[in-house]
C-alpha cells in the first residue's frame, strides 16, 4: 500500500462522530493539498476492507455527491449532522477543523 493512501485511512479514521472533513482537507492532512480524486478514489476501494466512516466525507461545498447519497445523508444524521433536502450540510458548523500539521505523525514527526 502506498504511503499516501495509509495516510487518507489514517486521517478518515480519526474524523469525529458529528463532524466532516472535505477531500481536499482530507488529501492535504495525508500530505498532498493537491490529491482530492485521489482521497475519492481511495474511498471507493477501500472503505468497506477498513471499515471507514466514508459518510463523514463531503466536497468543498458541503455536498454530498456520491450515488447513494440518501444513504449517506441518512448516515450523518444518526450522528447528529443536519442534511438538507438537496444534500448539503453546513460546513462551518459541521466541519473538523484540523490543521494539517496536526497530522505529521503521518510522516514520522510526532
Amino acid at each position: 500500500m502506498q504511503p499516501f493512501t495509509k495516510n487518507v485511512i489514517t486521517v478518515i479514521q480519526n474524523i469525529p462522530r458529528g463532524k466532516v472533513m472535505t477531500y481536499g482537507q482530507v488529501a492535504a492532512c495525508a500530505g498532498s493539498p493537491r490529491g482530492a480524486r485521489q482521497v475519492v478514489r481511495i474511498l471507493h476501494t477501500t472503505s468497506d476492507k477498513y471499515q471507514l466512516p466514508w459518510h463523514r466525507v463531503v466536497n468543498i461545498k458541503g455536498e454530498i455527491t456520491i450515488q447513494d447519497a440518501a444513504r449517506q445523508k441518512a448516515l450523518l444524521e444518526e450522528e447528529g449532522v443536519m442534511v438538507t433536502h438537496t444534500f448539503t450540510l453546513n460546513l462551518e458548523h459541521y466541519q473538523y477543523k484540523i490543521n494539517p500539521i496536526d497530522f505529521d505523525f503521518l510522516n514520522g514527526q510526532k
